[in-house]
């Protein structure tokens, strides 16, 4: 398994990336592919001992930044760290591309070069959110913000199909997230939605869920236009830091609330874990012929440690191809 790392992409590259591919290339059976300004990876690389034959270098003089157009920069910079990136595994140079980089500019690059797989109009993004049981697969988070509703079909047999193989759900139960449980309830497209989803076969529909429902396990994929999905996703993330910050000044408000802060340590730490984006890696991009995970573009070394975790479990269990053999039904 090689995998190509853009070793430009997210706000604490290319120190945190590095870091990240030196956990993954010990701890996983992979080869990687870092590419990106070799002057700046290289002196990342002397920092650490590594098994050499494990890691190699892709030059690119280009960086597509955090706030730039992904349309421009896909006209203007050829030799982006995202673009030779995803060159590599269109060449089958590299089995799968990982990026804490510009999103969008991922999302473009990656579908207008290397297409989608036969039965998809659209790609997706799909991220794994915890809940209080197991947890759950969100999809569309921000590739495509003005679907149709065969799109989002197209999106929960992908979930379907990547939660029974990498979360390990049976016939996982998917919901159409919405304000309310009545089909009466939504927008136009929402209800439109809701009817096509449920005349459809090879999907265990349980109709509309309101936004609670992610969250409390209910469901095992939840399936929304990208807009939506990506205000959730925000939300989300900023309410995990709110919590976890609000916990910590609690415990440490007066003498004996830190007299017995080291009895609920444990307890703290593995909540803080179970809201820890990094701990669950890159968010696949389903739909692409190729395999791309796209990491969050404040990734620490683990999480980008984790998004390769990804990639290399999405190869493992075939996800392109059993998405084809789903979509064909």
């Amino acid at each position: 398994m090689i995998i190509a790392v853009d070793a430009m992409g997210g706000d604490n590259a290319p120190q945190a990336v590095v870091e990240g591919v030196i956990q993954a290339v010990k701890e996983f059976p992979i080869k990687v592919i870092l590419v990106g300004d070799e002057q700046k990876v290289k002196k990342e690389l002397s920092l650490y001992t590594y098994p050499a034959e494990r890691i190699s270098l892709e030059s690119a003089a280009e960086v597509i930044e955090m706030g730039e157009s992904p349309v421009a920069a896909l006209k203007r910079k050829k030799d982006s760290s995202i673009r030779v990136g995803v060159n590599l595994i269109k060449a089958d140079k590299a089995d799968a591309l990982v990026s804490a980089g510009n999103t969008g500019a991922v999302v473009a690059i990656a579908t207008l070069k290397l297409g989608l797989l036969p039965g998809i109009e659209r790609a997706g993004i799909a991220i794994v959110i915890p809940t209080l049981k197991n947890p759950c697969l969100l999809i569309d988070v921000g590739a495509n913000i003005a679907p149709k509703p065969v799109h989002l079909f197209q999106y929960a047999i992908m979930a379907k199909v990547y939660s029974e193989q990498i979360l390990g759900r049976v016939n996982p139960k998917i919901g159409l997230l919405n304000i309310g449980e009545e089909e009466s309830k939504g927008t136009n497209f929402v209800k439109e939605t809701f009817n096509f989803l449920k005349e459809q076969q090879g999907i265990n529909f349980i109709g509309s869920i309101e936004g609670h429902d992610i969250f409390s396990g209910e469901v095992d994929c939840v399936v929304c236009d990208g807009f939506v999905g990506n205000i959730v996703l925000k939300v989300a993330e900023s309410l995990g830091e709110t919590i976890t910050q609000m916990l910590r000044r609690e415990v440490t408000r007066n003498a004996f609330t830190k007299s017995i802060s080291f009895l609920l340590r444990a307890s703290l730490g593995s909540f803080k874990r179970n809201l820890d984006y990094s701990e669950y890696g890159g968010a696949p991009l389903l739909g692409t012929q190729k395999i791309c995970i796209i990491a969050h573009g404040a990734s620490s070394g683990k999480a980008i440690k984790n998004a390769i975790r990804v990639a290399n479990e999405f190869a493992g269990h075939q996800i392109n191809k059993n998405i084809i053999k789903a979509i064909k039904g």
